[in-house]
């Protein structure tokens, strides 16, 4: 299957405002662009005018562009394709957990604690809650399955500074709160567990009349390779696109600007679409930007 993809995003400021941008997919899956998503960056004021843009790897292997966004603000605009399996989010039962000792020195780092991701503070709960059951697959489907019904989902709880020891007292929270806990609670268990963020449609269940085409989930290390978890649907899905991978939302945060600025337009769109779609039709549809998003 194929599936379109892309965003639009306008960014106001009054003066000149570097920015980090945490927005092209992941090398991971560069190989199954039909059509790569290079980012269009426009001056507001001046469309015309050139804005300075760079791109670099960060520790976590994600793509990142540093823009010099000129007074007024910049628009940041992408679309591409990708070729995906539509294949569900693999399960597998068998998986079993890896000591710390013998886990590869790229995986140490997602046992530790991080800044959404507090260890120390639900240590003892993550033990008292998981100690006894059985190590693998079916442990941490056992704390996908605690945070899915501890939490509940709403657009409205959605706040940036909240930590994953603070939505479990709050038991609210959008998905990236469910992902920050879930990778908690397995960073407690010695289970290693990384954050990420990427597009993930409404591709095989029931159109979401709020969806979330930029959502969070997790995934963890088991039987020597990492596998995919999704706390907020827990359920496997279609069409995952990741676009990054880090201890928490801090190492993702799509954009990080360092000035006052504010958000004019943030627009997404994730669908299937039709593989004999002709590439001039695909180019008029991502034109129309069917779902205008928020942040969560």
């Amino acid at each position: 299957m194929q599936i379109r993809y892309g965003y639009r995003i306008e960014i106001h400021c009054q003066q000149e405002l570097p920015m980090v941008t945490l927005l092209d997919v992941h090398p991971s899956r560069r190989l199954d662009l039909v059509r790569p998503d290079e980012m269009l960056v426009k001056s507001l004021r001046d469309p015309a005018r050139p804005v300075q843009v760079d791109q670099y790897l960060d520790q976590f292997g994600n793509i990142c562009r540093r823009i010099l966004a000129p007074a007024g603000g910049v628009l940041l605009q992408s679309e591409g394709v990708a070729h995906d399996s539509g294949e569900p989010d693999p399960v597998a039962p068998e998986a079993r957990e890896v000591p710390p000792s013998q886990l590869p020195n790229e995986a140490l780092v997602y046992l530790l604690g991080s800044r959404y991701c507090e260890t120390d503070k639900l240590s003892g709960t993550a033990w008292n809650l998981f100690g006894q059951i059985e190590p693998g697959w079916k442990r941490v489907q056992a704390i996908v399955d605690f945070v899915h019904n501890h939490l509940t989902f709403g657009y409205h709880f959605a706040r940036s500074t909240r930590t994953a020891a603070e939505a479990f007292e709050e038991r609210v929270g959008v998905c990236r709160d469910f992902a920050h806990l879930a990778v908690a609670l397995c960073r407690c268990m010695n289970i290693p567990a990384r954050y990420c963020n990427g597009y993930l449609g409404d591709i095989g269940v029931p159109p979401n009349p709020a969806p979330m085409d930029f959502n969070a989930w997790f995934e963890v290390y088991l039987g020597r390779r990492w596998y995919t978890f999704d706390a907020r649907h827990n359920t496997p899905r279609i069409g995952r696109i990741v676009i990054a991978r880090g201890r928490d939302a801090t190492d993702v945060a799509m954009v990080s600007s360092f000035g006052p600025h504010q958000l004019g337009a943030f627009e997404v769109v994730t669908e299937e679409i039709e593989t004999a779609t002709h590439p001039a039709n695909i180019a008029m549809q991502a034109s129309s930007w069917p779902r205008q998003m928020a942040l969560s």
